[in-house]
């Protein structure tokens, strides 16, 4: 086993073979600051290059998955510390999509909005049945990009995808896993067997074949990809953003 490798809010370790990448500190909920996403993003590119990596794990601190952006870092913001947010955001979600490795998310507790996000970038998603995933963005006045709305109808189609962000709610893990946001619900107390069952099955494959194979599967979402690949428009309506991020800290 490698040391392990910490960048801002994000810690990475590789064994035989496979990354597991923690995201946060168990503080706030796992939820990352600017330098955080831009933290991720860079592990990500780095462990995806290492060619004695064959697969990553992506998993929160502790009990919980990420409940996203640390809002506190948000509390009077102008518009460019925003936007600059949302950016980097973008950027870790999209060098998850682009790593040449699968990347496999263990969800626990909640996974929420850029949380979610990050979740729903990885190849594989497994689930706590009593985890939690949901887009409770627009009560902040946040406004979905396109590249928000993809990850979220490539998985659970149109329909889901407009549900969720319309109303913000959550999915349990049975939920998730029905409706395709997640491959599989399974029991707490199972879920790191399972996963490690997985994980240890894509790295005995040979590497080149699974490299293959998440090229063949990435050159069928290209087009969407590329649709959304630009924000059209800001990332939030700043008077309602200033005025919710205020009430909820």
């Amino acid at each position: 086993m490698t040391a392990d490798v910490t960048t801002g809010l994000v810690t990475s370790t590789v064994d035989a073979g496979i990354a597991t990448v923690v995201v946060g500190n168990g503080r706030k909920r796992n939820a990352l600051t600017r330098r955080g996403w831009t933290s991720l993003e860079q592990v990500v590119a780095r462990l995806g290059s290492d060619p004695g990596v064959r697969v990553i794990v992506v998993r929160g601190h502790g009990n919980t998955f990420s409940s996203g952006s640390d809002l506190t870092e948000w509390a009077g913001a102008d518009e460019d510390l925003v936007e600059d947010s949302f950016d980097r955001m973008e950027a870790a979600f999209r060098a998850v999509e682009r790593c040449q490795v699968p990347v496999v998310a263990v969800i626990n507790g909640v996974a929420a909005g850029a949380g979610c996000q990050l979740a729903l970038a990885c190849d594989l998603r497994f689930m706590a049945e009593s985890g939690r995933i949901g887009m409770p963005i627009a009560r902040h006045g946040i406004l979905a990009s396109p590249a928000f709305a993809a990850r979220l109808g490539a998985l659970a189609g149109p329909a889901i995808a407009r549900e969720l962000l319309y109303t913000g709610q959550f999915l349990d893990g049975p939920a998730a896993a029905a409706c395709g946001l997640v491959n599989r619900s399974v029991p707490q107390g199972l879920l790191e067997a399972h996963v490690t069952r997985i994980v240890t099955s894509i790295s005995a494959q040979p590497g080149i074949a699974i490299r293959a194979a998440k090229q063949a599967v990435a050159a069928t979402l290209s087009p969407v990809h590329s649709a959304t690949a630009q924000r059209q428009g800001p990332a939030v309506s700043l008077p309602e953003f200033h005025t919710s991020i205020a009430e909820f800290l």
